[in-house]
């Protein structure tokens, strides 16, 4: 209702000012009254709202979505009302009236343009691709308005998502919801790195620390064999337990993470100090269409894709990637033998996450593509992981939208930073870490 009222407001002020304007024109009245109405134009111009519940790039963003409900309002009203005004008094085409509509013209795109680039630099959640739609059909009649309209209703969505959860942030500071009782290690998944730059967890980690959370990465290579990997983050578990002075540490991995987790745990003795393992999206039985792909692509095309990608993440920093033994062991059957000789250990508590895309052609590159090789192959799955292969250990969440692309395995750790109306992927965390400590751990 208050908004309803604060856009209301901010219309009727714009359209009274334009109107204001027009009369000027028309009537020949005081060239003061044309200075005034400009100057109440540049004011919401310049301060749209005196919204304190916001600030920063949020109150940007908020600014910029009342501004462009305000142009719509306005451009309607004001265009409606000079029409009517001119039809009764029969000044058609007259001068007066056509300075008056470059005057509503010129006013009402600089409040669009303020407006949309308000959004557009600020907001998250209407992606690259809002963003090349609104300047593609930018000019087409009727189908810009309902473009701008789809723009407002994202906008509108993270606005409110961003108020709540800064207002749940207020309600427990201080409480450390997020404060478990032994650090946290945050695993990556294959074919990504650690990266103070580029954080592949997107968000995730600052909301944590924000409630309390002690964190670290698991800093191991992109593509290596599990062997490896598990030996890598064996290392940076001892090496976090030796800078803390902790007992033990919860692991949260993603992806491929999850099975480097479980091999430093059962094979290499890290089970006396980690307390717990969270896998998020993790193939545990392998995936089947991996399995088909290695086995069908031809031996040429493996070798070129391995060389190229393995170059890459060379320069990236892995001293030895191994594009083709990573995916290997993420095939069904290696996965199967996997299971049988890294078995869970007792004392380690063992949960687990997983997600599905609805519908193929919603999500990002390559995803698309390998959702329709793994649905047919393993079923439901995020665009690389079957939810039955993901379900492990004595708990298993199964993270739902009912957006039309769903929660694919790059939402799961919010790598596109954006949030979907029904989903608070930063907020889930908060629960999953939160439970841990209230679990003692």
């Amino acid at each position: 209702m208050k908004e309803f009222f604060r856009i209301g407001t901010l219309s009727l002020v714009i359209s009274l000012a334009l109107g204001l304007s027009c009369l000027t024109v028309e009537l020949a009245l005081p060239w003061q009254l044309q200075l005034l109405s400009a100057a109440v134009l540049l004011f919401v111009n310049i301060m749209p709202s005196f919204r304190r519940r916001v600030r920063g790039r949020l109150k940007i963003a908020s600014d910029g979505a009342d501004l462009l409900c305000a142009f719509l309002v306005s451009v309607f009203a004001v265009s409606i009302a000079e029409l009517v005004y001119t039809a009764v008094t029969q000044t058609w085409l007259t001068l007066e009236f056509a300075i008056c509509a470059v005057i509503i013209w010129l006013a009402e795109l600089i409040i669009f343009w303020n407006g949309i680039i308000r959004v557009y630099v600020t907001s998250t959640m209407i992606g690259l691709k809002w963003r090349i739609i609104g300047l593609i059909c930018g000019m087409i009649p009727v189908v810009h308005i309902v473009v701008l309209l789809c723009i407002l209703y994202v906008t509108r969505c993270e606005i409110k998502m961003e108020i709540q959860r800064e207002k749940r942030n207020r309600e427990r500071k201080g409480k450390n919801v997020c404060g478990t009782k032994y650090p946290i290690i945050l695993v990556h998944g294959v074919f990504f790195r650690d990266s103070k730059r580029f954080n592949y967890w997107g968000r995730i980690p600052a909301e944590l620390e924000k409630n309390g959370a002690k964190l670290f990465y698991g800093n191991q290579q992109s593509a290596l064999c599990i062997s490896k990997s598990g030996g890598e983050l064996a290392q940076r578990i001892r090496d976090v337990i030796e800078e803390t002075g902790a007992e033990k540490v919860n692991i949260i991995a993603h992806s491929k993470g999850g099975l480097d987790s479980r091999y430093a745990i059962s094979t290499l003795g890290m089970d006396k100090y980690v307390a717990s393992l969270t896998t998020v999206n993790t193939p545990h039985r392998g995936c089947v269409f991996a399995e088909w792909l290695l086995g069908h692509a031809p031996e040429k095309l493996r070798n070129t894709v391995a060389a190229h990608y393995n170059g890459a993440f060379r320069l990236a920093g892995d001293t030895e990637p191994d594009f083709l033994a990573a995916v290997g062991d993420l095939t069904a059957s290696a996965c199967e033998k996997f299971n049988e000789e890294n078995p869970d250990v007792l004392g380690v508590y063992y949960q687990s996450v997983g997600s599905k895309i609805n519908h193929m052609g919603r999500n990002i590159f390559p995803l698309t593509l390998s959702y329709m090789f793994a649905r047919y192959f393993d079923g439901p799955n995020d665009g690389l992981v079957a939810i039955d292969s993901a379900k492990w250990g004595d708990k298993f969440t199964v993270l739902r939208s009912h957006a039309p692309d769903g929660v694919s395995h790059a939402d799961i750790i919010d790598l596109m930073r954006r949030d979907k109306p029904d989903l608070d992927i930063r907020e889930f965390y908060v629960g999953l870490v939160s439970d841990l400590k209230n679990k003692g751990y």
